[in-house]
């Protein structure tokens, strides 16, 4: 796992043509707004939460969000410890986001 500051995130995840954006916030929280394309895996879900991260490919890269940055940090670490390779933090979280968004 690599925690990325806001601009890092947005250079790599521009630069990257295998990237897949996680968003681990609960519904509420996305339904307040998210970043563009990117796939919603609450991580309070427990078990469900790793069952739904075992379905994607482990060969892509994974760029990982919540409100501030801890618990998209929980989410790398358990996503590397079912196989992936490639998990990315946001520092600061969607909090801080100066990038797209939806509401």
């Amino acid at each position: 796992m690599a925690d990325l500051t806001q601009q890092e995130w947005q250079e790599q995840l521009a630069a990257d043509a295998n990237a897949v954006i996680i968003d681990v916030r609960t519904q509420d929280e996305v339904d307040e707004g998210h970043i563009p394309d990117a796939k919603h895996i609450d991580i309070f879900l427990g078990q469900g939460f790793i069952d739904e991260v075992k379905k994607l490919d482990t060969s892509k890269t994974y760029y990982v969000y919540c409100r501030s940055g801890g618990r998209s940090a929980q989410a790398c670490a358990v996503m590397n410890s079912v196989g992936f390779d490639n998990t990315h933090n946001l520092m600061g979280g969607f909090s801080e986001w100066q990038g797209a968004k939806t509401s």
